[in-house]
């Protein structure tokens, strides 16, 4: 089976796309997946399909017929068909395809139909350069095993099966490229988009991480070549794991300039990026839940596991940028008391569990809407503080000998590289084999919505967990920072005139107010409001009340909002005593 890409019209985003079949069964099934793997949502790629055509090898047209959103079936008898059609590439993400004159990117997901009871075949790609003169300097990179054509060229792929062939992102434009090896792999990055990165220190750290990982579980990467694609954007970010690369987007500022750039917040950012999809490489990728053994693209695929495979990786990510040097211990305690406080501020950490936020990946953290923060938790951020939770323990009861490390070998060599599913009881039964005790206690905290006991653990390795309000919006949690001491309730942002609200927390002051996600804040006690609201509050007195006015839609509405203390939501995370620490950091 082969298919040929082309970017036949970039201007108007538009990827046209030739499939040839010489051993097509009679009445030949196709369809193109719904979902792709790591992003747990309905995509419906079959959307942008546009002017699809099949022929036979006289180029006589076949008649086909569509059976459902996703799915065609063709009348052929002869065992040879070509298909061709276009697609609309205008999705700026790391999910789908974008096309224009400044670069192009597709998943195979999103543009190459699956041919039903061919999908275990040979796979092969033929993809050309534009046409267009502008763009004669392109490149191309992929993951995707090469059978022609220059190194980042143009030119021909294979892959043994359709999962595998749609598992290599392919990016293409004005590249910036550079390679460094980790543990004997050679590792891609390559930077699409205008920036100032300094290459040679993104290869510094990042064969830091590489090599950390790639010995956490035994020293041999399961891939021979790696590939880092970068989107590089004034205000972005995202990432997508795959088999032997990540598709990413950054924002310019998150990149260092030189070989002597500071770890700033934004760089960490990015590094902790590129180590999330990276983890993702073993852990999802490898190591994964039954149900996606094997993935049905389908339709939706529920787990109950995704705590497993998005907060453990969530944790591992910024711990192993302090473990690979690229961080030290106070930036460290930083990025976590950052995900605490995600967590801590979340009202509907108290209404769903972590494996009804797993099993609910689909409709819920995947469609958030300004209620979320209200009535769901996270997966990532809970589930990375249960990582955390299963880490400390282990390491307390055992005296630093067992850890969460191990269990993610066990993983790999009893799992990932057999292909054998987890169960939902696999974590729990690796750790009680590692404990040699009954571990119900601690993995009741997937089943209830109790707050994760932390902050004894945290003490016992020397860490002082204190919990302070927030300073406003810009507070993310950690340090030292002196907050509000009068409550609000709702995320805001300045506009022209006024305040739009963007959230607002149930039970809090602008809750009973009457205010709502959507409104335009514009006085209190008749004075216009701006930028500086949150901290004029803080001049009022406890018990007392204010007038506000606000637009809902282009009506007129008043609240007299109550002046309350601020609620203590914020984590910051000190060490204590140097030497308890070690048992962990």
């Amino acid at each position: 089976m082969h298919y040929h890409i082309i970017a036949i019209d970039p201007k108007a985003h538009l990827f046209e796309v030739t499939q040839t079949i010489s051993t097509a069964k009679p009445q030949q099934i196709l369809c193109l997946p719904s979902w792709l793997p790591g992003s747990y949502m309905i995509r419906d790629f079959a959307r942008n399909i546009i002017d699809i055509k099949v022929v036979d090898k006289n180029e006589q047209q076949i008649e086909f017929s569509q059976i459902d959103k996703q799915t065609w079936q063709c009348h052929n008898d002869d065992n040879f068909i070509k298909i061709s059609y276009q697609v609309y590439a205008w999705d700026l993400s790391v999910r789908s395809a974008h096309l224009d004159t400044t670069h192009g990117f597709f998943n195979g997901s999103s543009v190459f139909l699956s041919a039903k009871g061919l999908e275990h075949t040979k796979h092969t790609l033929t993809i050309e350069k534009p046409a267009l003169a502008e763009l004669s300097q392109w490149k191309l990179a992929t993951s995707m095993k090469r059978t022609s054509g220059e190194q980042f060229g143009f030119g021909e792929f294979y892959a043994d099966s359709y999962d595998d062939f749609i598992d290599h992102p392919v990016e293409m434009g004005e590249l910036t490229i550079e390679s460094f090896e980790a543990c004997g792999v050679t590792h891609d990055i390559v930077l699409s988009g205008k920036h100032r990165a300094s290459m040679p220190r993104l290869c510094k750290d990042l064969k830091a991480i590489c090599e950390y990982q790639i010995n956490l579980f035994g020293g041999t990467a399961p891939f021979n070549r790696y590939v880092f694609l970068t989107t590089v954007l004034g205000n972005g970010f995202g990432g997508l794991e795959h088999r032997a690369s990540t598709a990413l987007m950054c924002s310019r500022k998150d990149l260092p300039t030189n070989m002597h750039h500071e770890v700033n917040k934004d760089y960490c950012v990015y590094l902790s990026l590129c180590s999330h999809e990276y983890f993702h490489s073993w852990n999802v990728k490898r190591i994964k839940p039954a149900e996606f053994t094997p993935f049905d693209l389908s339709q939706e695929a529920y787990t109950e596991q995704l705590w497993a495979y998005e907060g453990i990786t969530s944790y591992f990510d910024d711990f192993l940028t302090y473990r690979s040097g690229c961080v030290d211990q106070t930036q460290y305690l930083t990025m976590l008391s950052e995900i605490m406080t995600r967590v801590y501020r979340s009202q509907g950490r108290f209404k769903q569990t972590l494996k009804s936020s797993s099993f609910n990946a689909w409709t819920k953290f995947y469609k958030q809407d300004e209620n979320a923060n209200n009535a769901i938790v996270s997966y990532y951020t809970k589930g990375a503080l249960f990582a955390l939770f299963l880490d400390l323990t282990m390491r307390l009861e055992t005296n630093g000998e067992k850890s969460l490390d191990d269990v993610m070998r066990i993983l790999w060599k009893e799992h990932g590289a057999k292909d054998i599913g987890t169960e939902v009881n696999t974590h729990q039964q690796i750790i009680e084999s590692l404990l040699n005790r009954n571990c119900d206690d601690l993995f009741a905290y997937l089943e209830n919505t109790q707050d994760i006991p932390l902050k004894p653990l945290l003490e016992k390795v020397g860490i002082s967990m204190r919990l302070r309000a927030s300073a406003g919006n810009s507070d993310l949690g950690g340090g030292d920072t002196k907050g509000y001491t009068i409550a609000f309730g709702a995320k805001i942002k300045a506009e022209s005139i006024g305040l739009k609200v963007l959230t607002v927390a149930q039970g809090s002051p602008a809750h009973q107010a009457g205010v709502s996600a959507g409104d335009l804040l514009i006085s209190a006690n008749h004075l216009q409001v701006d930028g500086q609201f949150e901290a004029q509050l803080q001049t009022m007195t406890i018990d007392d009340e204010v007038l506000l006015h606000w637009f809902r839609r282009d009506e007129l509405m008043q609240g007299a909002m109550p002046i309350q203390a601020a609620i203590e939501d914020t984590i910051s995370l000190d060490i204590q005593d140097k030497e308890k620490l070690k048992i962990w950091l």
